[in-house]
């Protein structure tokens, strides 16, 4: 059976606790806060990895991203090939003040083309200037920590062990055309000197040019 008053005095036991606990003052903006490297402050646009694809806009709840952009026709890459169309990105922007910081466009991107940076310090006294547009989103990309190191322990990427056997098969390649080259230059060289033709072998005198003599 509960005290009458039990949880009153532990209350006052945790009140008291951090009463004489020593206070730390952070000396913001003197001193930077230590965020954690998943933060998140401000999205960075990579746009060389954009597609345009429009699945970050779709996908946002908030309606807070705009693309615009325009086909372009790429030339055959060879004779009697057919053009190609791709899309050129024109406009990129992110609206802060109706971001809500969900993550769902970095986690939709199929191309890995934006990325959360820690950074924070981008308050506007206009609501107009939180809509960053694409040259300030690639800006923010300069901020976005490294990823962190893979687990010593951790089961290797299936791309990583892909790229690396072809790596592996053309550098084997290559070394089987470099012996197998070596070995027919021997080869030739040893059939040269066999027929008596061979680079060290003196010309031998004609037979009519001494009966001449």
């Amino acid at each position: 059976m509960a005290i009458p008053g039990s949880g009153l005095a532990k209350g006052l036991a945790v009140t008291l606790r951090t009463m004489t606990r020593k206070s730390v003052t952070a000396q913001y903006p003197e001193v930077q806060p230590e965020l954690p490297p998943r933060t998140r402050g401000v999205i960075g646009l990579f746009e060389e990895n954009c597609t345009v694809c429009m699945l970050c806009a779709r996908e946002c709840p908030d309606w807070c991203i705009y693309i615009d952009s325009h086909k372009e026709t790429v030339p055959a890459a060879t004779p009697g090939g057919r053009e190609r169309s791709r899309n050129v990105l024109d406009r990129f922007a992110i609206d802060f003040s109706l971001c809500m910081y969900c993550g769902i466009c970095i986690e939709v991107c199929p191309f890995d083309a934006l990325f959360w940076s820690p950074e924070f310090e981008y308050a506007e006294t206009d609501i107009r200037e939180l809509t960053h547009e694409r040259d300030k989103l690639r800006e923010w990309m300069w901020t976005v920590p490294e990823p962190p190191a893979l687990d010593p322990a951790a089961e290797e990427p299936k791309e990583l062990a892909a790229a690396r056997k072809a790596a592996e098969k053309q550098e084997a390649e290559r070394l089987a055309a470099q012996q197998a080259a070596a070995q027919q230059a021997a080869a030739e060289q040893a059939g040269a000197e066999q027929d008596g033709t061979g680079p060290d072998t003196p010309a031998q005198p004609d037979a009519t040019q001494e009966g001449e003599s």
